[in-house]
């Protein structure tokens, strides 16, 4: 029964965050890390913003392998949705040309990433590539704090990014102070209750 909860709220929390990441892009007022290296690659190789991400989350899955980490459901689905509702997102979105327009974007944008990272987090149904892979190394290297392989993860990608040309600026720093607090506001709420997950096997538990 809770399952018919699960699903839609993973799906939902994608695609919302996929929408959340093109308003950010188009606000140009800078990117999360991730998506500043993915921007980067984008305008170096000129495949569209969604189409990296989706593309780099295939080989970042890979290194799950050596790291014996488990895909869930909501794994391949955050591979396969968040890219697409990226790019079909900024199909539709205006420019933001006008600053005040621009500051809308980026404060809706890392709003709404806040969020939706509660409810696809929440759905409890498998991390994102991205985040199995922090968790992973985690696990593997369990004397280094969580925080400092998160950082390092991060400022590698970012320094990728800035030098393929993604953009890097008062975003970003909005984005790291910000994002934290939001998701521990909308996490709790729409979290699924532990009890109520005998609906899927233990594979598809938690980010």
């Amino acid at each position: 029964m809770n399952l018919y909860r699960r699903v839609p709220q993973l799906f939902a929390g994608l695609v919302l965050y996929g929408v959340s990441m093109a308003l950010m892009v188009e606000s140009g007022l800078g990117l999360n890390p991730w998506d500043v290296f993915h921007q980067g690659l984008s305008e170096v190789t000129g495949v569209s913003f969604g189409w990296i991400v989706l593309l780099v989350g295939v080989p970042v899955l890979l290194l799950w392998i050596p790291l014996r980490q488990r895909p869930g459901l909501g794994t391949v689905a955050n591979l396969l949705v968040v890219g697409f509702a990226a790019d079909a997102a900024l199909a539709v979105l205006p420019a933001g040309t006008a600053m005040p327009a621009r500051v809308g974007y980026l404060v809706g944008g890392i709003l709404l990433n806040g969020f939706a990272s509660g409810l696809y987090i929440g759905s409890r149904m498998g991390p994102g590539p991205r985040d199995g892979l922090m968790t992973g190394l985690a696990a593997r290297f369990p004397r280094v704090p969580l925080r400092v392989i998160r950082t390092g993860i991060e400022l590698t990608v970012l320094g990728a990014g800035f030098l393929l040309g993604g953009t890097v600026g008062v975003g970003t720093i909005a984005y790291a102070l910000a994002i934290g607090p939001l998701v521990q506001l909308f996490l709790p709420p729409l979290t699924v209750p532990v009890s109520a997950r005998s609906d899927l096997p233990d594979t598809f538990a938690s980010r």
